[in-house]
């Protein structure tokens, strides 16, 4: 088995990201947690992943702080995975991703749901990225540069 590039103390924030969440089960299984998924054998029979694949990834979501365990919620025995507040700061990633796909999938039409607001039951509106000010931005509007270094302290 190869063994991939760790991204882990990248400058990139982007390369940091993917080092906690840089496969696609992964992100499946993040899916299918906000959708209320808690437990091994509900991943495994959705999701349709191999025992180890997903023990593995399961483990590296809780090493990464995306997961917690927790004592079943019907107080039987078993333990149960649920997002962190970390877990859940993935929410607007997997939106993002399920818009994009819903805008440029070739076959638009085999997608299954849509999104829709619970309390108006509407569908939801694309994100946008902002500017402090409220100006729409795009692509062309965004540069990066570096960060300042961070100031000492005097004794």
């Amino acid at each position: 088995m190869v063994k991939r590039t760790s991204f882990e103390g990248d400058g990139c924030p982007v390369a940091r990201s993917l080092e906690a969440i840089g496969d696609w089960w992964t992100l499946l299984i993040i899916r299918e947690a906000m959708l209320g998924l808690r437990r091994f054998g509900e991943f495994q029979s959705k999701l349709g992943m191999a025992k180890n694949i997903l023990s593995a990834r399961l483990r590296s979501m809780l090493d990464h702080g995306i997961l917690a365990m927790v004592p079943a919620s019907d107080g039987s025995a078993y333990q149960e995975y649920v997002l962190t507040p970390k877990g859940r700061g993935l929410f607007p990633i997997l939106v993002a991703l399920r818009q994009w796909s819903e805008e440029f999938d070739e076959t638009p039409e085999e997608i299954d749901t849509i999104m829709i607001d619970r309390a108006k039951g509407r569908p939801v509106k694309k994100l946008e990225l902002h500017a402090e000010d409220g100006r729409l931005l795009s692509l062309a509007d965004i540069t990066l540069k570096p960060r300042p270094a961070p100031r000492r302290r005097s004794a």
